[in-house]
């Protein structure tokens, strides 16, 4: 990631590296100098045991592959959290923005979400990345390579996570692709 401020946007596939790609940003970055340091913003809710279980074991692995790296929970204001995690010594790595459109557009208690919520907490997101003063790191599913879903309303969901990724895309410096663990730069901003 280097000494300079940058994003870089990480998306593919479930299983496909992602967040290990994240991991080794935040391990490099530690590495690189004494003063740095580096925090995780976890989107996930736990809704059944099995989600519990597999947070748990995501959270002891982390500990191990990343010892130094922070890990904070936020499901749903993700803009602030960015804004009080940042710093030029910090970098911000967040996991998984699909998680967090999720917990937006389709919350766990079944309520109906506000009219214009999730985009304003994108609108919020996004500006708090543009004006991030340390390096951040963003982590997303690319869902939109299969089928079209039945259902409206997963095809809205999948509608909206496709804006969502561009939009991250567009303001990151750096887009990169996961496949089968193995990375592809889809934009390199200098």
């Amino acid at each position: 990631m280097g000494e300079r401020v940058r994003s870089e946007f990480i998306l593919g596939g479930q299983r496909s590296g992602k967040s290990r790609r994240a991991e080794q940003l935040a391990r490099d970055w530690l590495a690189a100098a004494p003063d740095h340091r580096a925090v995780l913003i976890a989107t996930a809710l736990a809704g059944d045991d099995e989600m519990h279980q597999r947070i748990a074991r995501h959270q002891r692995d982390r500990a191990q592959r990343v010892p130094g790296l922070l890990t904070v929970e936020e499901p749903l204001a993700l803009g602030a959290a960015l804004r009080r995690h940042t710093a030029p010594q910090t970098l911000v790595v967040i996991d998984c923005l699909t998680l967090w459109l999720t917990n937006w557009l389709m919350p766990l208690d079944g309520a109906t979400p506000e009219q214009g919520t999730a985009k304003r907490a994108q609108e919020d997101l996004l500006a708090a990345l543009v004006k991030a003063p340390g390096p951040v790191v963003l982590v997303g599913n690319e869902i939109g390579l299969g089928v079209i879903p039945l259902g409206r309303e997963v095809r809205a969901y999948v509608d909206a996570l496709g804006r969502l990724n561009q939009d991250v895309a567009a303001a990151c410096r750096r887009v990169t692709f996961m496949a089968a663990g193995l990375p592809l730069v889809m934009k390199e901003a200098t």
